[in-house]
């Protein structure tokens, strides 16, 4: 199981949205290595799973697990902000 379930909410294939899943993989791989798990869904292709969420806007970003449940929105390109904002402690110390 991974450490850490995060579900990324885009809208189609824009460059905000890759731009978006290029951040969020980096951070992920800079800080937790392979210990996490990206899922990333299109609001476009699978308007329920949004809905159910109540996604207002794009990208968001939640972290499932581990508690307790975060939600950001943006496109991830501030790695402190994302770090502390899904409380992830960074691993250079900071």
């Amino acid at each position: 199981m991974k450490a850490c379930i995060l579900r990324l909410y885009v809208t189609g294939k824009t460059p905000r949205s890759e731009k978006a899943i290029d951040n969020i993989r980096h951070i992920c791989e800079a800080e937790l290595g392979g210990n996490y798990e990206l899922i990333v869904v299109d609001v476009l292709q699978n308007p329920r799973l949004a809905e159910d969420e109540k996604i207002m806007a794009t990208p968001t970003l939640i972290k499932e697990l581990p508690p307790p449940l975060r939600r950001l929105i943006g496109d991830l390109s501030d790695k402190e902000k994302v770090l502390l904002g899904l409380d992830i402690k960074s691993t250079n110390g900071r």
